[in-house]
């Protein structure tokens, strides 16, 4: 069985290996001399006086990278990444902003400041890149309303990531409160050709919850908004001048949607998606010598119930190929709602929901993010097999409690099982693997 954990970290750090954004961002797009090819469309880069770049997310620093070598050496471009670590250099020209994750803090306000003062100076001779990846939300903010401080914003994002609420459905309520968010962006440089790159942690189709898509019309409305609040009873638990503003739902204002003469010069391109995670994922495992199949059904659901879905998908890929090895890759995010005081995230919290239910048996199970942070932990996720509920039990480590606690990395760090890799400059989606000898 500890072979089984060795196989599934293989696989993940393989994964890793193949998502490495500047090279893509060339091969994507392509530049043949002052061309680029991007949505559908060609840019010529020679026809505008400027180019600037707004690089936002846990990968902004490798977006932004890959863009000025992209352009490099007849084009350059100046611009802001905002970063929740600054792990690497930003390239020459960009200045580097630190920013709160997953609550924004003074400098997600001081990123947001710096992006719409940037964009106040651009016109129809200006092309903006807006280069977004996870963590958009929380790193970059400033309210539409001046009553609403930073603190009150910390609270309502508290108050969303711990609720139980999807990722949707957080963002449907921070665009309505926000400056910056739910196509606000690119209203605020209507009048310049912007071309938006995604590096996504969100579901194809949902585009617009990428960093609570500040370059895209928005889908969701004012009344959605308030049947966010009304479905996790978070009324009464909101900061006042957040609370005056449900209790007037009318006096919040619509985010601007496709008609909006804003997005008449701007192009949307997935730079990497759902496929380039469960391509190389899927290699890996069939490489090992498993029959494979990737699953994406669990994005969004509660983690006990991904969790038997999963492993019942093994239990059934195992009983039609008999005398083989079984993976199931699946990807997205699982809903943990924080009910201790304990240190963890949703992938470890998903792998300890698996630990009983595979006690004694040959399978491994392995759930972490491919940015390498797990909610509120220093892991990016955990790994789990057969033996590890006997290995807690002689420590003294009762597997649902830490569950209760949240305190699910706890858990793993006293076996040796979370798995610390460190921020990777990277943000795709989540990553499970599920392997059965």
């Amino acid at each position: 069985m500890p072979d089984l954990k060795q196989t599934a970290l293989q696989m993940f750090r393989h994964t890793l290996a193949a998502i490495d954004i500047p090279a893509i961002m060339l091969r994507k797009l392509a530049r043949e001399g002052s061309h680029i090819r991007v949505g559908g469309a060609t840019i010529d880069l020679a026809s505008f006086e400027r180019i600037c770049a707004v690089a936002i997310g846990k990968a902004s620093v490798a977006m932004a990278s890959g863009l000025a070598e992209m352009l490099s050496p007849a084009f350059r471009a100046d611009g802001i990444v905002v970063t929740p670590t600054l792990a690497k250099s930003a390239p020459p020209g960009f200045r580097a902003i630190v920013a709160g994750h997953p609550v924004p803090n003074a400098g997600s306000f001081t990123a947001g400041h710096a992006i719409l003062d940037l964009l106040a100076t651009t016109n129809e001779r200006t092309l903006i890149f807006f280069l977004l990846s996870g963590g958009g939300s929380a790193l970059v903010e400033q309210p539409l309303d001046a009553a609403v401080g930073l603190a009150d914003m910390q609270a309502l994002n508290r108050l969303l990531v711990t609720c139980g609420a999807s990722i949707d459905e957080m963002n449907t309520v921070r665009k309505h409160f926000s400056a910056v968010k739910g196509g606000r962006l690119a209203v605020a440089a209507s009048a310049a050709m912007k071309i938006t790159l995604g590096v996504t942690d969100v579901p194809d189709g949902r585009e617009s919850a990428l960093a609570s898509g500040p370059t895209l019309p928005d889908p969701t409305t004012v009344s959605d908004a308030c049947s966010v609040i009304q479905r996790y009873a978070l009324l009464t638990k909101l900061p006042a001048p957040i609370r005056a503003r449900f209790d007037r739902p009318e006096t919040m204002g619509e985010t601007p949607k496709g008609d909006d003469p804003a997005f008449r010069h701007s192009v949307f391109q997935l730079l990497l998606g759902r496929d380039d995670l469960f391509h190389p994922a899927h290699r890996a495992a069939e490489a090992a010598g498993f029959v494979t199949v990737c699953d994406n059904t669990t994005d969004d659901w509660p983690v006990e119930r991904a969790a038997d879905f999963l492993l019942a998908q093994l239990a059934d890929l195992k009983r039609a190929n008999p005398g083989r090895r079984a993976a199931v890759i699946a990807d997205g995010e699982v809903s943990s709602p924080v009910t201790g005081s304990g240190v963890g995230g949703r992938n470890s919290a998903f792998v300890l929901q698996c630990v009983e239910k595979i006690a004694g048996q040959p399978i491994a199970v392995l759930s972490a993010g491919t940015d390498g942070i797990d909610g509120s932990s220093p892991a990016a996720g955990a790994v789990a097999d057969g033996g590890t509920s006997a290995r807690a039990r002689a420590l003294g480590l009762d597997a649902n409690d830490y569950f209760r606690r949240s305190d699910s990395y706890t858990f793993f760090q006293k076996l040796s099982d979370a798995i610390e890799i460190g921020p990777t400059g990277n943000n795709l989606r989540d990553l499970r693997i599920l392997l059965a000898e």
